[in-house]
């Protein structure tokens, strides 16, 4: 296939990449300058894609590193390298927003690029490691000694592909594959069609180890890619399960596809509310959507939260068998955040079997015998079980006895999130919410598959 007019319309134009280096220049001439002239021994680095060259258009963010001796003070790197984000923020009269890390960091806006301003320590290798940021330099620095310049436009590609199949981004949201790892995967795999071809035979557990280290068997994630600067670190750690297995079958589905232009684009879709919610009706399922608010705590601490706390609540309703069809959450990031469940069923009968131990067990059957009385034991199979009351047979007065001081460990519920849970928590009707993001979640909530085929 020919890919020139997709990198056509991927690639930065011109003048994107012109203004990107001269705005970039501008940040480290000055922030370099300023560390000169007060005697700071500090060094400024372009990092991240666009030092690689590998953003894709529009997405040419700034990433500048202050880069301190390793005999730095952690205090002093953190008070100093924020006050010299405070004065490059006030030369180009900008706002501050300040974000954390291993340490502080600035985040800013500059005649329409995002800049993040992050001081870090000086290292020359993994083992010198003081702060989890500190690698990225050295990720600049091999990617650009590693990645030829035909293989810039493969990474362009692969990251849209991912991009537009819901599989790029390593933030907690998304859970996807990062910049770095496309980078390092076409680094090994050559080509970006030759990765898909490489990545229809994943296995979980799947190993890429660039320098040969030999630390793979360190690892249980579902994909693992030794970092190239450290040899103690899978770069691929971010990467959930379902994220690499939307990749695989995008891949597959690609590979075979007749439409293969469709998989660069968006979606094209139109978003009526009324044919949404005419969706569920059809699907005759009970759906329960809990709305509450939620805490000012950065994203990549909140969204860990919201999925644990849905995933948990899921298991705990299935433990009680109520069918959890499907089960995710959606957030506005400032306000609040909806629990939406969709069950086969959200009320049961009023007795449940209790299963006990097997028959052969004969200790273990007399201590459930003493429990629960002998006239009231049976056998089903081989084990011995007997019968009794439910406590809920209403999934909803399952949640709402959950969500109470009281009972609220019954669940792993995020810590950030249980007080707010449960002062605010409330049941609401799918089509309360009026958000454009929110109808999109619903969209993807009822037809899952959407990204992954063209």
């Amino acid at each position: 296939m020919n890919y020139d007019l997709i990198l056509k319309d991927i690639k930065p134009t011109s003048n994107e990449k012109n203004e990107i280096n001269e705005l970039s220049s501008k940040l480290m001439n000055f922030l370099q300058k300023s560390c000169d002239e007060k005697g700071i021994g500090a060094n400024v680095a372009l990092v991240g894609s666009v030092a690689k060259n590998t953003a894709l258009k529009g997405k040419s963010d700034i990433d500048i590193f202050i880069a301190f001796p390793l005999d730095t003070d952690k205090q002093y790197l953190k008070k100093v390298g924020l006050d010299l984000a405070h004065e490059c923020c006030s030369e180009f009269k900008s706002i501050a927003e300040h974000h954390f890390a291993s340490h502080p960091y600035v985040t800013t806006h500059i005649d329409g690029f995002e800049v993040d301003i992050v001081p870090c320590y000086a290292i020359n290798d993994g083992s010198e490691l003081k702060s989890a940021v500190d690698r990225t330099i050295l990720h600049t620095r091999y990617v650009k000694a590693n990645l030829s310049e035909n293989q810039i436009d493969e990474v362009l590609l692969l990251k849209r592909f991912m991009a537009m199949t819901g599989t790029y981004g390593s933030e907690f949201k998304v859970g996807g594959f990062a910049g770095y790892l496309c980078e390092l995967l076409i680094i090994h795999y050559g080509t970006f069609e030759n990765t898909l071809k490489e990545a229809i035979h994943w296995k979980y557990g799947e190993s890429i180890d660039l320098e040969n280290y030999g630390t793979s068997k360190s690892f249980d994630d579902p994909l693992i890619v030794i970092d190239p600067t450290d040899m103690n670190r899978n770069v691929g750690a971010a990467l959930r399960l379902d994220k690499m297995a939307e990749f695989i079958q995008s891949a597959r589905n690609y590979i075979f596809s007749d439409n293969k232009e469709d998989y660069f684009y968006p979606l094209s879709r139109s978003l009526n509310k009324e044919n949404i919610l005419n969706e569920f009706n059809d699907r005759n399922s009970d759906l329960i959507a809990i709305c509450f608010d939620i805490p000012d705590i950065p994203l990549d601490t909140l969204h860990p939260q919201l999925r644990k706390t849905t995933e948990a609540l899921e298991r705990k309703l299935n433990d009680e068998e109520f069918n959890v069809f499907k089960a995710d959450y959606w957030s506005d990031e400032y306000k609040s955040a909806i629990i939406l469940l969709e069950l086969a069923s959200s009320k049961l009968n009023d007795i449940k079997v209790n299963v006990g131990p097997k028959v052969f067990i004969n200790q273990a059957c007399e201590n459930f015998v003493a429990k629960y009385g002998r006239e009231n034991c049976y056998v089903q199979g081989d084990f011995l079980v007997h019968t009794q009351e439910r406590e809920f047979n209403n999934a909803k007065d399952l949640v709402e006895h959950i969500f109470t001081p009281d009972h609220i460990r019954l669940i792993k519920v995020g810590k950030n999130l249980k007080k707010t849970i449960i002062d605010t928590f409330r049941f609401i009707n799918i089509d309360e919410m009026e958000n454009d993001d929110y109808l999109k979640f619903l969209d993807d909530f009822i037809n899952p598959g959407q990204y992954i085929v063209r």
